[in-house]
Formats: C-alpha cells, sequence, structure tokens
C-alpha cells in the first residue's frame, strides 16, 4: 500500500460516494475505482459495498478508516515536525556555558531563544575555553558562550556583547566612598582575581588594563569563579574587578559595587562560539537571536 491509496480511500470512505471523492481529489472516477480496488485485492477483503446512493463501509472497511484516519495524523504530524526542523524550529541545542555571564546575559538570551524556538530543546554543559573548543570540534555541542576567545580557523565567534567592568569592594573600605574608582587606585590594594583556568582569560585582561595604567597588580588570590572572587573580597581578602553582569546578578552580603572612573577601555567581551562549518538551520535560528539580543542591548 501506498500513501495515494490511504488518501483515496480516505476520500471515499468519508464522502462515501466515489463521484464526490473524485471531485474532491481533482481525479476522474475510473482510476480512483481502480485504485480502491488494488487497495482491497492487496487486503483480501472488501472495504465498500455499492448501494443506489454511492457506497457504504463494510465492517473491515469502518475499522480501516479508523486506522487510516491514525496514520494520516502521524504523518501529516512527521511532515510538520520535519519541515520544522529543517527551518531550524525544532531540535536540540546542546550549548557549554562558562563564566560570570551565566549571571545575567546567558540565562536572557537562552529565554529569548526559547520563547521563539519553543520546540528546540536547550541542553547545557559546564565547560571552560578549551573544553568548548574540542567539544565543538567533535560535534558534542552546538555553540559555547566564553570571554577573551583567540582565532581558530575552524571555529566561529559572534560577538554577544561588550560590558563594563566593576570593582567590588568591602564594605566600610575608604574607597567606598567615593561614587566611582580610579583605576589607578587599585594599584594600593591586593587583588582577588578570577577564572584560573583557560588562559588566556578575565585575568589576562586584567592584568593588560593595569598595564596600560602603568603598574603591576599585587595579586592575592586567583580563583574559580566570580562568586568565590566576592565572597573573599567581603572577608577581607582584597578586591577585585567582574563584569557587569555578574554586577547585576551577584550580591554577597558585606560588599559594595562601583563602577570605574576614568577607565573607558576597561571592559571585556563575550562571544559566542560555534563550528564554521555548521550550516544547520538550527544554528542560524541561534545565532539570528544573538544577533537580534546584541542590537536590542546596544540600543538600550
Amino acid at each position: 500500500m501506498d500513501l495515494r491509496h490511504l488518501k483515496y480511500f480516505l476520500a471515499v470512505a468519508e464522502e462515501l460516494n466515489i463521484g464526490k471523492a473524485a471531485t474532491r481529489l481533482h481525479i476522474s472516477q475510473p482510476p480512483l475505482t481502480r485504485n480502491i480496488r488494488a487497495l482491497e485485492e492487496e487486503f483480501g477483503v472488501d472495504l465498500f459495498v455499492r448501494t443506489t446512493k454511492g457506497v457504504e463501509l463494510t465492517q473491515a472497511g469502518a475499522m480501516f478508516k479508523e486506522e487510516a484516519a491514525n496514520i494520516r495524523m502521524l504523518l501529516e504530524a512527521a511532515i510538520d515536525r520535519v519541515q520544522r526542523a529543517g527551518e531550524g524550529k525544532l531540535g536540540r541545542i546542546d550549548v557549554a556555558i562558562f563564566g560570570s555571564a551565566i549571571y545575567d546575559i546567558i540565562p536572557k538570551l537562552l529565554q529569548d531563544f526559547k520563547n521563539k524556538l519553543p520546540g528546540v530543546n536547550i541542553v547545557l554543559h559546564t565547560m571552560n575555553k578549551s573544553e568548548q573548543i574540542e567539544a565543538l570540534r567533535q560535534r558534542r555541542i552546538t555553540v559555547g558562550f566564553n570571554r577573551m576567545t583567540s582565532p581558530e580557523p575552524d571555529i566561529g565567534r559572534e560577538l554577544v556583547a561588550t560590558e563594563r567592568l566593576f570593582v567590588v569592594l568591602p564594605e566600610g573600605h575608604h574607597l567606598a566612598k567615593l561614587v566611582a574608582i580610579p583605576f589607578r587606585a587599585l594599584g594600593e590594594h591586593p587583588l582577588v582575581l578570577f577564572p584560573n583556568v583557560g588562559r588566556p582569560n578575565f585575568i589576562d585582561r586584567v592584568l593588560e588594563l593595569c598595564k596600560q595604567q602603568g603598574f603591576e597588580p599585587d595579586i592575592a588570590q586567583e580563583v574559580g569563579d566570580a562568586v568565590t572572587g566576592i565572597a573573599l573580597v567581603a572577608r577581607g581578602f582584597g578586591i577585585t574587578l567582574i563584569p557587569e553582569s555578574a554586577a547585576t546578578a551577584v550580591r554577597v552580603v558585606g560588599t559594595c559595587y562601583r563602577p570605574l572612573a576614568d577607565a573607558p577601555q576597561a571592559v571585556v567581551d563575550l562571544s559566542c562560539l560555534y563550528r564554521a562549518s555548521d550550516q544547520s538551520p538550527l544554528l542560524q535560528s541561534f545565532l539570528t537571536v544573538v544577533r537580534e539580543y546584541r542590537a536590542a542591548t546596544a540600543a538600550a
């Protein structure tokens, strides 16, 4: 049985009239009758009996009508899913995350994507930068998010955001009296920096900024993430710098946050990484959401 037989059978079963069914199918009656007979021969049973008004379903025909209707619904659903997958509106996207952007930017971006494409399943993986690059090459993830990325010939990069840096101080610190902190003032205090893996990283960006300001920082601690760094600041281990996304989302008792007063270059980027060869509609849909997010935040 082919799908044409199924289509023809359902038309006759619903119309109970060969002529009306033929008109509905935009064919003549003889080929429709031949196809119904071929189907009956294949099954070895009569599906219809003729009446003065048209045809009626036999018991076997009535049973097959129910099954055929179910098959048609499953087929239509399958076609719809295939078409949506081909348009990047259905499927699974594996996303690697790492660092302070997970506190604000990445959740917002993923929520935007989920709102626009609810049929796509988002699966998250925690990976540092080198792990993300390797996972992309092995096709274990679709995209990754990270900072301070170096050019790779097989890895594409889409800028998500450029964030200002904020100073985190212990409550009661004398610099907390200022509305904004001069960058060179950081050279007078021990710094807690993060992350301590995946070089080059945010630590290297801070070291570069300090060098531009003409001093070498006193690094008290290198820790794994922003929350640990802020917690150490609260306990008096020093001060730290964090991206705006962390300053927006993470608050630790015993600390206060201040912008920098005189360092417009004190920014850090966040990029979305992907395989340069990946032309899948799903990836293109995701990158569209990234670009829309970047445009919206830049205009805000």
